[in-house]
């Protein structure tokens, strides 16, 4: 038996190496980031949203029926029905029953994004976990700087429409008109703003505060004070005055604030502060 050479021990030891350094210990694999593979129906609801979104599919354009769409992307008619009714539910397409009936793309609204935040505040404040401060001065924040901007780039219909919520004598009306003409006032100052998402925004802290007021308990002094304000705000905006259009703004509601307070307990059983 012949024994190994040292020449021999040389360019196994060198070998050795060589494999030692192609070779990764298992603890320094570098790692990746487990991605969760999307269900199907997300998949085509990705798709089909994204069509939308880009304008492919325009508001009312019907969509193809789900046998075709299941062809098209080569899965089941339920994985289809599942994307579309996600779709739904996000108010991106509408489904009508029929002869002509399917499902039409209809794009969210303003108002629907605005009633939806409603809905989710409103639950907010029932549970107590958002107090009237913070309403208070939400609505500060935003209608103040919506008076302001409204002044600059109010249009005559916009400064019709707040003209028409001006009472001539507050006296003739009962409580629920006289929250009516005061919405549609608030409403036609945000909207004269020319910002989407402030009105948003505003639209929903406004219609909570409204509908959590004890409203049997608006006097008539207190409806007529309410007017007034809205004729000096009106008045700002149609000069064109924006600081006094705000300023106006933050006068009317910190008188607000003081009487929410009190309409807001009885409302509510809940403390203002």
């Amino acid at each position: 038996m012949t024994s190994e050479t040292p020449e021999s021990d040389d360019e196994l030891a060198r070998h050795e190496r060589a494999v030692s350094r192609l070779t990764v210990p298992e603890e320094r694999l570098p790692t990746a980031p487990v991605k969760r593979v999307r269900k199907a129906y997300e998949q085509v609801y990705d798709q089909l949203r994204d069509l939308i979104m880009r304008g492919e599919l325009s508001r009312g354009e019907r969509l193809p029926n789900e046998a075709v769409l299941a062809r098209e992307f080569g899965v089941s008619r339920g994985t289809v029905r599942e994307a579309l009714r996600v779709l739904a539910a996000q108010n991106l397409i509408r489904t009508a029953k029929g002869a002509g009936g399917g499902s039409f793309v209809t794009l969210p609204t303003v108002d629907h994004i605005s009633s939806f935040l409603h809905a989710n505040i409103s639950l907010l404040s029932e549970s107590e976990d958002v107090t009237l401060q913070e309403f208070l001065e939400a609505r500060e924040l935003l209608e103040v700087f919506a008076a302001r901007q409204c002044a600059v780039r109010r249009t005559p219909g916009d400064l019709e429409r707040m003209r028409d919520t001006i009472i001539e004598d507050p006296a003739k009306l009962g409580t629920e008109e006289h929250f009516v003409y005061n919405k549609e006032f608030h409403s036609a100052v945000l909207d004269g703003c020319g910002n989407t998402l402030l009105c948003i925004a505003a639209q929903p802290v406004f219609s909570v505060l409204q509908t959590n007021l004890a409203r049997d308990a608006m006097s008539q002094r207190f409806a007529k004070r309410i007017n007034e304000d809205h004729r000096a705000i009106l008045a700002a905006i149609e000069d064109g005055d924006a600081e006094a259009a705000a300023e106006q703004m933050q006068r009317h509601l910190a008188y607000l604030s003081r009487t929410y307070q009190k309409m807001w307990r009885q409302s509510t059983g809940v403390d203002g502060d």
